[in-house]
């Protein structure tokens, strides 16, 4: 397991910084900040995003290291914001009162704070959204629950979608196909002398979705490979939990990548143990076609 990009980030944090941004951006030309945990970054998320304005910045609280549906290393790639990382061991114990004041004193332009309806803040997280309107000398808005077909969109709700194997509807309220990535490492060996080629990963940062075979987009170096993609225990061979994707078609002899990405577009199968390499292989077979078909000329890129 690789250490998560959370931890890497808290260890950047000076003595008294309490709110960090890796690109060296400039507080004072902040004008308006959106806060919360926004792991997803999803369309909820987007909502509080789009009423920022051109000065606009996002605070991120790091509340855990869990693996995240967004961490940094992607948070990097779909956000144009300057990103403010917040340890919330270091600001716990304030009250709302004095975590605006470090706001204001951190930003010292700041102008527009951006929440949602749900937001709460402070020791023991006793003030919230109106608590924040009514103490902030700026402008609050808060942003109303964003909906799909009746349903509030929200982090947790989008993790039951993949620990369910259903890529559609996590799709739907992320706003995108959800993705991993990470670092092409060494596999078992056994995939390209016994069954099929794979690129195997470590996205030990990411969230994994439910445990099985699914048809994928692999993405390497910005250009996008139709793929079928394994995620779980390896419980035909050395029962070792790993990622492995393999890409359907030509992709040249010198195919070898240090980083890869993976968007989950359909889940085909359970993880199951097999009595043998052949049985596994025909299974394989049977998968790429598979999602051949699930793909199609839908995710031509």
């Amino acid at each position: 397991m690789s250490e998560s990009s959370e931890i890497s980030i808290l260890a950047k944090f000076g003595e008294n910084e309490k709110f960090l941004n890796l690109n060296g951006a400039k507080k004072s030309e902040i004008k308006a900040l959106a806060i919360g945990n926004f792991d997803g970054f999803h369309r909820a998320h987007q909502k509080l995003f789009d009423a920022l304005g051109e000065h606009g910045g996002i605070i991120i609280v790091i509340a855990d290291t869990a693996p995240k549906l967004t961490p940094p290393s992607l948070i990097s790639q779909i956000c144009e914001k300057e990103i403010f990382y917040c340890d919330l061991v270091r600001v716990k114990n304030l009250s709302g009162a004095e975590f605006i004041a470090l706001l204001n004193a951190n930003f010292p332009n700041l102008e527009k704070i951006v929440v949602g309806n749900d937001f709460k803040f402070g020791k023991n997280r006793a003030s919230d959204a109106e608590f924040l309107r009514a103490n902030f000398a700026g402008e609050t808005l808060i942003i109303d629950e964003f909906k799909i077909d009746g349903v509030g969109v929200h982090t947790r709700l989008i993790k039951e979608f993949l620990n369910a194997g259903e890529c559609e509807k996590a799709a739907q309220f992320l706003g995108r196909e959800y993705e991993i990535s990470g670092k092409v490492i060494s596999g078992q060996g056994l995939g390209a002398k016994e069954l099929f080629a794979t690129l195997n990963l470590d996205a030990s940062e990411f969230y994994m979705p439910k445990h099985g075979v699914y048809a994928t987009l692999c993405r390497v170096k910005n250009k996008i490979y139709k793929s079928v993609s394994f995620i779980g225990h390896r419980v035909s061979t050395d029962s070792n939990f790993a990622i492995e994707t393999h890409i359907l078609g030509e992709f040249g002899a010198n195919f070898t990548p240090k980083r890869a990405s993976v968007k989950f577009i359909k889940f085909i199968r359970e993880n199951k143990k097999f009595a043998n390499l052949s049985e596994l292989k025909a299974q394989i077979s049977s998968d790429i076609a598979l999602a051949r078909e699930i793909l199609g000329n839908k995710y031509e890129r």
